[in-house]
């Protein structure tokens, strides 16, 4: 019966598409900041950012979130910056510049927040060093063969560590998408992306087998509600 969940999907999202723009894509936007605060996926990438600054203690960090959409994670960790007397200079990098610009909009009150348009991959991009680097939601956009390209370059570019927030490739997780989450939405793109996020995510076997293929070996992988990966990559 869920024979089509045993491999990951390869077909596209339409948000793979850089050039959607756009109410459907401001729609997705606020939904996605909504299912992420209410499932619990906003807080796993915050509690992994926040646990690797106690663990190093320094006077400021630069921390790049990868596909960083409407810019929500961002906004929280400069909200909790403030509130906590950390100094934080926040990046953020997504490939739309329809979303980039959604982005900035939703984020103008900090002045320590910026974005940027661009390929992770571009030699720019590599050029950049950071102290965290942040993706949720993102690597399952990714082949096997960019995955590991992707977890060596983040390694050299880190000084900190890597989080990674993503989905759990499960018969649950991908029926109560398909049944439940897509009658809530009103986005053509949340219907759509949402199933297919989940047939595109992740069992534990096949990130393993990347962080082994990356001679990643410092790593913590855990299970998490509600059908999520948090893995933190120690620099």
């Amino acid at each position: 019966m869920f024979e089509f969940l045993k491999t990951r999907s390869e077909e596209e999202e339409i948000m793979d598409d850089f050039d959607c723009h756009g109410e459907v894509v401001n729609q997705t936007l606020r939904e996605l900041h909504s299912i992420n605060t209410y499932l619990g996926g906003t807080n796993i990438s915050l509690n992994s950012i926040r646990a690797l600054i106690r663990q190093h203690p320094q006077e400021k960090y630069r921390i790049v979130d990868l596909g960083c959409g409407g810019g929500d994670t961002l906004k929280l960790l400069a909200q909790w910056a403030a509130s906590n007397k950390k100094s934080l200079q926040l990046t953020g990098i997504d490939a739309n510049p329809h979303i980039v610009e959604y982005a900035q909009q939703n984020t103008q009150q900090f002045d320590n927040i910026q974005f940027y348009a661009e390929d992770i991959y571009s030699a720019d991009f590599l050029s950049k060093k950071f102290d965290i680097a942040h993706c949720s939601l993102f690597l399952h956009h990714f082949d096997e063969e960019a995955i590991v390209e992707l977890f060596h370059q983040l390694q050299q570019q880190v000084s900190l560590g890597i989080v990674i927030n993503d989905l759990h490739r499960h018969p649950i997780s991908y029926y109560f998408t398909k049944w439940l989450l897509t009658a809530w939405s009103r986005s053509t793109m949340v219907k759509n992306d949402s199933v297919l996020s989940v047939a595109r995510s992740f069992t534990r076997k096949e990130l393993t087998q990347y962080l082994a293929s990356a001679k990643i070996k410092n790593y913590t992988l855990k299970w998490k509600w509600a059908f999520r990966w948090e893995l933190v990559i120690h620099a």
